[in-house]
């Protein structure tokens, strides 16, 4: 029996989501399941370091399965690439150790938000940005952002209700760069939960325009109310990055 890594490259605009969905084969998952059921008549199912919601695209997922195929990873990787809709690409296939799990090994992820700022709209980024065509002071977001990094509970920049599980997060970065009229959020943690990235983007851009005040960072952090924080910005603007392994 191999285990085989996929890292894996997707446009969601088309998608429900990462995640399998009973019969509806539009999810990410559900397209490389029935793809790898084509190439080794096995029911196989794939463990993703991480679900991504509808519409949010990826550029290093990573997953694993486990198989009796005697196909190569490169065999694996072209009848892939071959089979699978041209918005799903397999960057790479290898064979890892029999004990390599693409959730429980991940120490780690990088996502990407981005924001295309300008009083002119893009044609070009609609689908992979998002609209805002107000006036941002950059400073304050770079302060607001500070203090979100560290340990924290994340739960109230969350789309989380009530869990068992630990909310507490460690971000380890947060960057904010210019280019022209695009914006680009880079968040870097130990794990993100629920809509979290996408909460605490529109929290910042919120502080940007000057809607909120950035103790509001402080205060959701100690109260853990969510409706205190910001909108939660369109999926369409993010992307995740890279999935981190010790």
């Amino acid at each position: 029996m191999k285990n085989i890594k996929l890292t894996i490259e997707y446009d969601g605009r088309r998608y429900l989501g990462w995640q399998r969905l009973g019969s509806s084969d539009k999810t990410i998952q559900g397209k490389i399941e029935s793809v790898l059921f084509q190439m080794t008549g096995e029911k196989i199912e794939i463990i993703g370091s991480g679900r991504t919601d509808a519409g949010t695209h990826a550029r290093g997922q990573v997953a694993n399965f486990k198989t009796e195929s005697e196909l190569s990873p490169l065999e694996m990787l072209n009848f892939l690439n071959r089979y699978l809709p041209n918005d799903i690409v397999i960057k790479n296939v290898a064979e890892m150790s029999e004990r390599f799990h693409a959730r429980y090994n991940a120490s780690g992820k990088q996502y990407s938000y981005y924001v295309w700022n300008d009083v002119i709209p893009t044609a070009f980024y609609r689908h992979h940005s998002f609209y805002v065509p107000q006036e941002l002071n950059l400073e304050k977001m770079e302060k607001a952002a500070e203090k979100l990094l560290g340990t924290h509970d994340f739960i109230g920049f969350s789309a989380l209700k009530k869990t068992k599980k630990s909310t507490v997060r460690k971000i380890e970065e947060i960057r904010i760069e210019k280019d022209g009229a695009m914006l680009h959020f880079t968040f870097i943690g130990n794990g993100f939960l629920h809509k979290m990235i996408r909460i605490l983007t529109g929290t910042l851009l919120e502080i940007g325009m000057g809607k909120l005040d950035i103790n509001i960072i402080d205060e959701v952090l100690a109260n853990k109310i969510r409706q205190d924080a910001g909108e939660t910005v369109p999926a369409a603007g993010l992307f995740l990055d890279e999935v981190f392994y010790e």
